[in-house]
């Protein structure tokens, strides 16, 4: 009877003696491994042989590839048919599920960020959480690709997960319906005349050119005159390499934008800007927080190194890696992390992000409760105070009211406000 380990030594054992020959680098040495295919067919022929049930040719060589791709880092992964096509889906702008961009950390699925309007960041799932169970099912010892696909499903289905969140005592259960997500990547809104606000929630196909569109809108908005622009950049998983260059261009005249370095001769790029900046000499502010990753920090660098941009917020994720997606056919293929990006003076975000120029953390407030237990009293505060007859009450009134609800809404906001009317009014002088 012939097995399959002696099948598949026939298969494996001429091509590991071609090897010696056509293979073998400038040391002498061969690349393919002799001891370790042959442990490869062993343990093949083991599980074929003596594993309570059997198993499917097919997908335990499909969990071997899995295996290997996942020991590299946590980004480099194979696509089946279905992951293939939800990858296209999600770079277009529309998928199914919960919401979420997710990393692999120590065995446990990490949220890199939930995305802008859907359930996740309804539900209260926060950039940093670890996801330890799915509908009571544990994640650790599986795939990322697997815990995705069990987080995805028909809308209006509904999972669990529980999380474990730095600063509680105890993991907790977030329970979250599924639904159609349709990423709006950009948002854009006048805060005050003249000082304007984009939200990009994701770097995708069309990116660049909702951008434009949007800085557009923002301009006949404010006839022409835009003060000063505050790009919100947090909680920003990345996405395309192509859309981030097109971001970074849109806010430089010149310069390197971002370089890419790996091992083969196709992976060492250069991103140039070219005269195209819609916003010049317009002070620009830029919004990071532990949520913004890969393109997010390709822009912030970029901008950051060309000092064309003033980085706010709190220090980045560290994702300073490319994934290439390489088809293997019609339906499959692999991402695969082919080099580590570099901004224009030379810095490796990987693993250690980037560091804003002015670290403002997000501080949650409330009014009410802070002014009661501060003890501080103003002049307006006391009885039969004099009234201020030149000034406009309405229009006081309102922008207190505006900055009330930026402060206890979005502090980091509030404060990049601030700095961004000061960098216009310094601008101004040194003209």
């Amino acid at each position: 009877m012939v097995t399959y380990k002696k099948i598949l030594l026939l298969i494996f054992l001429p091509a590991l003696f071609i090897s010696r020959i056509s293979l073998a680098n400038e040391d002498g040495d061969t690349i393919l491994p002799l001891d370790e295919i042959r442990t490869f067919t062993e343990i093949f022929s083991k599980i074929k042989d003596d594993y309570v049930e059997d198993v499917d040719d097919k997908k335990l060589l499909e969990n071997a590839i899995r295996g290997m791709l996942q020991g590299l880092d946590p980004h480099s992964t194979y696509l089946d048919e279905d992951a293939y096509k939800e990858l296209q889906e999600g770079t277009s702008g529309e998928f199914g599920g919960l919401g979420i961009e997710v990393g692999y950390e120590d065995g446990f699925v990490k949220v890199i960020s939930p995305i802008d309007g859907t359930p996740a960041q309804r539900a209260g799932i926060k950039a940093g959480d670890l996801i330890i169970r799915l509908d009571n099912k544990s994640v650790k010892g599986i795939s990322l690709m697997e815990a995705v696909k069990m987080m995805r499903g028909k809308p209006g289905s509904k999972i669990t997960l529980t999380i474990v969140r730095e600063g509680e005592n105890k993991p907790f259960e977030i329970s979250i319906v599924r639904d159609i997500i349709t990423v709006e990547n950009i948002k854009t809104e006048t805060i005050e005349p003249g000082f304007t606000y984009i939200r990009i929630s994701n770097f995708q196909t069309h990116t660049v050119d909702d951008l434009k569109k949007g800085l557009m809108k923002l301009k006949n908005e404010n006839n022409n005159n835009i003060k000063g622009l505050i790009l919100d950049l947090r909680n920003n998983p990345g996405g395309l390499l192509n859309a981030a260059v097109g971001v970074s261009d849109l806010f430089l005249n010149n310069g390197l934008i971002v370089y890419t370095e790996g091992r083969i001769k196709d992976s060492k790029l250069k991103f140039n800007a070219k005269p195209s900046e819609m916003l010049k000499d317009t002070p620009i502010i830029i919004l990071v927080n532990g949520g913004s990753a890969s393109a997010s920090e390709i822009v912030a660098g970029a901008l950051q190194d060309h000092k064309r941009a003033v980085i706010m917020g709190e220090k980045t994720f560290g994702k300073g890696s490319v994934q290439t997606i390489l088809p293997m056919n019609d339906r499959t293929a692999l991402k695969l992390t082919t080099a580590r990006y570099y901004t224009p003076s030379g810095r490796s975000i990987q693993a250690s992000g980037i560091e804003p120029d002015m670290i403002v953390k997000n501080i949650k407030f409330d009014l009410k409760k802070d002014i009661q237990n501060n003890g501080l009293i103003k002049e307006s505060d006391l009885s039969g105070h004099l009234d201020n007859k030149k000034s406009n009450d309405d229009e006081e009134k309102e922008e207190n009211i505006n900055n009330a609800l930026l402060i206890e809404n979005d502090y980091q906001l509030y404060e990049a406000l601030n700095v961004l009317k000061g960098l216009s009014i310094y601008l101004k002088k040194v003209k």
